[in-house]
C-alpha cells in the first residue's frame, strides 16, 4: 500500500503500523491482557443495525452542533493521548494544529511530552485532560496553568486506579522506564525513518521525551524512573477529591471514565458540567463492558441533566452516528488520529478526521437525517 492509498482510517492504521516500532504500534493500538475489551468496542458498533429513512431531503446534509455552548462543524473531538510525542516528533502540537484548523476541541493530555503552554500556541478550542500525581500540589499548579492557557474545560479521568496489566509492552520491551535492549533496539533500527523523524530530532533539540506538565526539577526522561511525587496516584482518589477539584476549577468540567448510571447520578450532584462514557479504549480492564452498550442507561439515568460524550471504539462515521442516535452528544476520537499523525503529522490528522466527517456526512444522508437533530434513537436496531 503507498502513501497515498488510504481511504479509511483501518487503511492509515496499517501505514502507520508500517511506519512505527512494534513496541510504539502496540503501544497506541493494543489493550490489556487477552485484549477482549478492545475487541468488545468494535464488535458492539458492529452489532447495532440501522433502519434508515427513505424519501427525506437529505441534499444539504448539515453536520454542526454545539458543545458547551459553541458551534462545532461535527460532533468530534480530539481525545487526550499521552504517546503523540513517542508517534511523531511534538504530535501533540501536530493533533492541535489540525484540530483548530477544523474548528472540533483537541484535548491536552497531562502525560504529553509537550508542556501545555506549547501545545497551546496552536489556537483553537482547548481542553484539558487531568491525571492526578502523587503530590497533589502539583496538580492543581499544572491546573490552574491549564486555565491560563485558556482551556475551557477540565476532564478528570477517573478509570485508571491502579496500573492495568498491559503485558504486550513487557513483550516488546517498552515498559517505563524506557530499558534499552536487543529486542527493543533492533525493532527502532528497522524503523528508520520514524528513528531519525522523531528520536534524533528530540536528540538533537529537546532531549529524550519526558513528562513535560512536571516542574523542570521533575521532568525525568522516558529512560528513568519517575521522580518522588511524581508519579500518577489514583489508587486513593475520592468524591471528595472530585468536588474539590470542581470547585478549584472556573471552566467546565467533566469526568472521563463513566460506564455506569450511578456513578454518573452521582457525578451530576456534584455539580458536573458533561461526563465521557469510557473504557479508555480497552486498555485499563479487559472485561469491562463496550461504551456503545453502557451508553443507553447513562443516558437514561442522566442524559436530560448533563452532557455526555462517548469514548472508545470508533473507527468509522456510522460509529459517530450511533453514538450520538443513542444519546451522546458527541465523540472522542484517539487511536483513529493517531494513525494519521504517525504517516502524516498534521496533515494525517486532518485526513483522519476528514475520512469520519465524509462518513458521517454520507451515513447521515443514507439514513434520512439531514442535521444532527434527526439522529434519533429509532435509527438504531439493537
Amino acid at each position: 500500500m503507498s502513501r497515498l492509498e488510504a481511504y479509511n482510517i483501518a487503511d492509515l492504521r496499517a501505514l502507520a503500523r508500517r511506519r512505527l516500532p512494534r513496541g510504539i504500534f502496540d503501544y497506541v493500538e493494543r489493550g490489556c491482557e487477552d485484549e477482549r475489551g478492545l475487541t468488545r468496542n468494535r464488535s458492539a458498533f458492529a452489532e447495532l443495525k440501522l433502519l434508515p429513512r427513505v424519501l427525506r431531503d437529505v441534499s444539504a446534509v448539515d453536520m454542526s452542533t454545539s458543545l458547551f455552548g459553541s458551534p462545532v462543524p461535527m460532533p468530534i473531538a480530539i481525545a487526550p493521548t499521552g504517546s503523540a510525542g513517542l508517534v511523531r516528533y511534538n504530535g501533540d502540537l501536530a493533533l492541535a494544529r489540525a484540530a483548530a484548523k477544523l474548528g472540533i476541541p483537541f484535548t491536552i493530555s497531562t502525560a504529553s511530552t509537550m508542556n501545555l503552554e506549547e501545545i497551546a500556541q496552536a489556537g483553537g478550542r482547548l481542553w484539558f485532560q487531568l491525571y492526578l500525581w502523587e503530590n497533589r500540589d502539583l496538580s492543581m499548579e499544572v491546573v490552574a496553568r491549564a486555565h491560563d492557557v485558556g482551556c475551557e474545560l477540565m476532564m478528570l479521568t477517573v478509570d485508571i486506579p491502579v496500573p492495568p496489566n498491559r503485558e504486550f509492552n513487557l513483550r516488546n520491551g517498552f515498559g517505563i522506564p524506557f530499558r534499552p535492549s536487543r529486542r527493543n533496539l533492533s525493532d527502532m533500527l528497522a524503523h528508520p525513518r520514524w528513528l531519525t523523524g522523531v528520536m534524533l530530532r528530540y536528540a538533537l533539540t529537546t532531549g529524550m521525551p519526558r513528562q513535560a506538565n512536571l516542574p523542570a526539577h521533575l521532568r525525568a526522561k522516558v529512560t528513568q524512573m519517575a521522580q518522588p511525587g511524581a508519579s500518577f496516584k489514583g489508587d486513593n482518589l475520592g468524591w471528595e477529591d472530585v468536588a474539590r477539584i470542581r470547585d478549584r476549577w472556573p471552566g467546565r468540567f467533566l469526568l472521563k471514565g463513566i460506564v455506569r448510571p450511578d456513578d454518573a447520578e452521582r457525578a451530576v450532584q456534584l455539580g458536573v458540567d458533561g461526563i465521557v462514557v469510557s473504557n479508555h479504549g480497552g486498555r485499563n480492564l479487559d472485561s469491562a463492558v463496550a461504551t456503545i452498550d453502557a451508553l443507553p442507561a447513562v443516558v437514561a439515568a442522566v442524559g436530560a441533566k448533563t452532557t455526555i460524550i462517548l469514548d472508545s471504539g470508533i473507527q468509522r462515521g456510522s460509529d459517530v452516528l450511533k453514538a450520538i442516535a443513542l444519546g451522546a452528544r458527541a465523540v472522542l476520537v484517539g487511536r483513529a488520529t493517531l494513525y494519521g499523525l504517525a504517516i502524516e503529522g498534521q496533515a494525517g490528522v486532518e485526513r483522519a478526521l476528514g475520512f469520519l466527517c465524509a462518513e458521517l456526512r454520507q451515513t447521515m444522508g443514507l439514513c434520512g437525517a439531514p442535521t444532527v437533530a434527526d439522529i434519533t434513537p429509532d435509527l438504531v436496531q439493537h
